[in-house]
């Protein structure tokens, strides 16, 4: 099947290539491209992921529909030919893959829902007791529900990890008043879409948004909800205790920690089995979130 490894769009102005998307200026819109591109332990590898891309934008499609009245989001049209005639011209390599989005003057914090105790989080806890600096009862255990969803916001690296900082950091760098609405819209879609997620056998352990303002309204912008910002599991393999498979990249990421890789560039390539695995985790995320296959490309 086709990948896309760099969009090439030479009529429109490239804003930044990013890990995984190409943005390109389009004045009071922006147009964003999603890869096959996948990147790990914050390096993009050389092997690209086939329809990695079309699942990251249809599944953000399928929830700026179904949580439009939760949150106003920032998609005009995923329509190609509605586009500017710029970009039509390169409708080859945007079609299913790409959205004509407002934009936003983006909040400078990731608004970060967890609803399980896993990754950082775990982390976290296993030294102090808490998340970001939360404090949580004693004696729970990887994977393990938390007594409710904690809003638990990071700072926006340009490169490398995002730092966890505590509710009350976020306050100091966006406002009391805007920390107070972001925190109660993330718990409103976060509850949505796990309640969603449930019903199609998944767990949504943890996600994160990202917001901007467009005329003056909080507006819910980026991806939304995917498996590369978010993670979920299948409910018939969780297990308290143990970290369960997951509908994202952690499937290359233990294939690289099996190698002799400093973790720095340039990666390794993937063998077939992996990039196929991969692939099709994908696919099954979006199959199932959806309700339907992911559509042919055109």
């Amino acid at each position: 099947m086709p990948v896309l490894v760099s969009s090439d769009c030479p009529g429109l102005k490239l804003l930044s290539r990013g890990k995984v998307r190409d943005i390109y200026d389009l004045g009071d819109a922006l147009l964003l491209v999603a890869s096959d591109r996948i990147s790990a332990f914050d390096v993009v590898l050389p092997t690209p992921i086939p329809d990695k891309g079309r699942v990251l934008t249809q599944i953000s499609l399928f929830w700026f529909e179904y949580l439009a009245d939760v949150c106003p989001h920032h998609l005009i049209t995923a329509e190609v030919g509605q586009f500017p005639p710029a970009a039509r011209a390169c409708a080859g390599q945007l079609r299913g893959r790409s959205m004509l989005v407002r934009r936003l003057d983006m909040v400078p914090i990731e608004c970060v829902v967890r609803g399980y105790l896993a990754g950082s989080g775990w982390l976290e806890y296993r030294k102090q007791g808490t998340v970001c600096g939360i404090p949580l009862p004693p004696g729970l255990r990887e994977a393990d529900p938390l007594p409710q969803p904690l809003f638990t916001p990071s700072t926006k690296a340009a490169t490398g990890h995002d730092e966890n900082i505590s509710p009350a950091r976020a306050a100091q760098l966006v406002g009391a008043d805007v920390a107070r609405e972001l925190e109660r819209l993330s718990l409103q879609l976060y509850s949505r879409a796990a309640a969603h997620a449930q019903k199609c056998g998944l767990i949504l352990a943890d996600t994160k948004f990202e917001f901007g303002y467009a005329g003056g309204r909080l507006v819910l912008g980026d991806e939304v909800l995917t498996p590369d910002s978010s993670r979920f599991w299948p409910i018939s393999e969780y297990r308290s205790g143990q970290s369960p498979p997951s509908f994202d990249k952690q499937y290359v990421r233990d294939y690289l920690l099996t190698l002799d890789w400093n973790k720095q560039p340039p990666a390794p390539n993937l063998p077939g089995e992996v990039v196929e695995r991969t692939s099709a985790k994908y696919r099954e995320a979006y199959r199932r979130l959806a309700g339907r296959d992911l559509p042919p490309e055109a």
